[in-house]
């Protein structure tokens, strides 16, 4: 890759991975693999990004670049990606795209000129590279709250901290491919990472495409997000964790033959240590929401609550699952099921087709269906094919 005296800092950079489940994770470092004379790099004839931006960066539209290391978007720089645009990854887990805290994405895409953040590979597979990563001041429930801040799973960046309204940028219009590569056992990437965002970001109209981890994932925060789409992701396809607040509206989900849950939400960490009874559970909104599965006779839950999390559904349609909804606690620690106790946790207007276990409670609470659902049978989902057409892959 060729340096630039303008846009990139390429010193050495090392990179804590720091993984949810243990203090040893990998350590990546990015070098600049070549020496020669710098290039500038919003010369039209050099269409290699990566590296640390030191000033704002506009990918020109309906132009394919190619992202050869990490690309960071450091405090007060914004990195603007127009209609059209390809990024192209080169394969490894640590390459991939970081808007840091105090950074900005402006990434609006149109219905007829998606932006596309894909493999590089000339076969794509998923797992191929790493993915997209947006890291904002907004309340987690990982740290003791003011301004402390925890560090991401990749690239071992800072996040959270008191801005509710923190603004991370604009992501419209926008898909990621193939993504999710894992540094090690417990450090992986997804197709959309978002740590401690806040409602300041504007997300609409994004889809993960047959990633290796997770799909969409939100470790705290207060980001909404609305048209989302999620199709083969072979983890959970929608995940929070961390305190997570936001509001989710219009997400359709569709597995493919590996896959894990359509949604698995925690209302803490558990990969951290002891961080139950934290100073608040995630407790988010999902609105109009389609889950398919494979089949009732060869699938796992369409959506787990466990850790403490509360949620909130309305319309939902879940078709091909074993189970609908499994709920999971172990008691005080982490008590799920005193959500629904509390009218905090629930399904309105709800359609389950081949499902052979609408609800599974496991968490010590006594609560059933008719404390958990109300209007069965009025679910009609996401609507998809009223705004899927022309950016998204099937």
């Amino acid at each position: 890759m060729k340096t630039s005296t303008f846009l990139f800092s390429f010193f050495t950079i090392a990179i804590l991975l720091v993984g949810c489940a243990a203090d040893d994770t990998a350590t990546v470092i990015i070098e600049n693999p070549n020496s020669g004379t710098p290039t500038d790099p919003n010369d039209p004839s050099n269409l290699e990004i990566g590296g640390t931006l030191s000033e704002d960066l506009s990918l020109d539209a309906d132009t394919e670049y190619n992202l050869t290391s990490a690309l960071i978007v450091p405090d007060g720089i914004t990195l603007t990606v127009n209609p059209g645009v390809i990024v192209s990854a080169i394969s490894g887990a640590d390459v991939y795209i970081a808007v840091m805290q105090g950074g900005k994405i402006m990434a609006e895409g149109t219905s007829s000129k998606p932006i596309v953040f894909t493999s590089g590979a000339s076969t794509p597979n998923a797992g191929d590279w790493g993915g997209l990563i947006l890291l904002g001041k907004a309340p987690i429930n990982s740290v003791t709250g003011g301004e402390a801040t925890s560090t991401s799973e990749i690239g071992g960046l800072p996040y959270g901290g008191s801005v509710t309204d923190d603004n991370s940028g604009i992501l419209k219009y926008l898909r990621v491919e193939y993504s999710g590569g894992a540094a090690d056992a417990s450090s992986e990437n997804n197709g959309f990472s978002f740590y401690g965002v806040g409602s300041g970001t504007t997300i609409e109209y994004i889809q993960a495409f047959e990633g290796k981890d997770d799909g969409v994932e939100f470790f705290g925060g207060t980001v909404n997000a609305s048209f989302v789409s999620v199709i083969g992701a072979q983890d959970d396809s929608v995940d929070w964790t961390e305190g997570f607040t936001g509001t989710l509206t219009n997400v359709y989900v569709e597995h493919r033959q590996a896959h894990d849950k359509g949604i698995e939400g925690d209302g803490f960490n558990t990969d951290i240590g002891n961080n139950s009874d934290p100073l608040f559970w995630s407790a988010p909104s999902i609105n109009n929401i389609t889950i398919n599965g494979n089949g009732s006779s060869n699938e796992n839950e369409a959506i787990r609550l466990r850790a403490g999390t509360r949620a909130l559904f309305n319309n939902v349609l879940i078709s091909g699952f074993a189970e609908g909804f499994d709920l999971d606690s172990d008691g005080t620690n982490s008590p799920t099921g005193q959500g629904v106790l509390d009218g905090d946790t629930g399904a309105s207007d709800i359609t389950l087709e081949d499902v052979t276990l609408n609800l599974k409670n496991d968490t010590g609470e006594t609560f059933g269906e008719a404390e958990f659902f109300s209007g069965i049978g009025n679910g009609t989902g996401a609507d998809y094919n009223s705004w899927n057409s022309g950016w998204t892959r099937n």
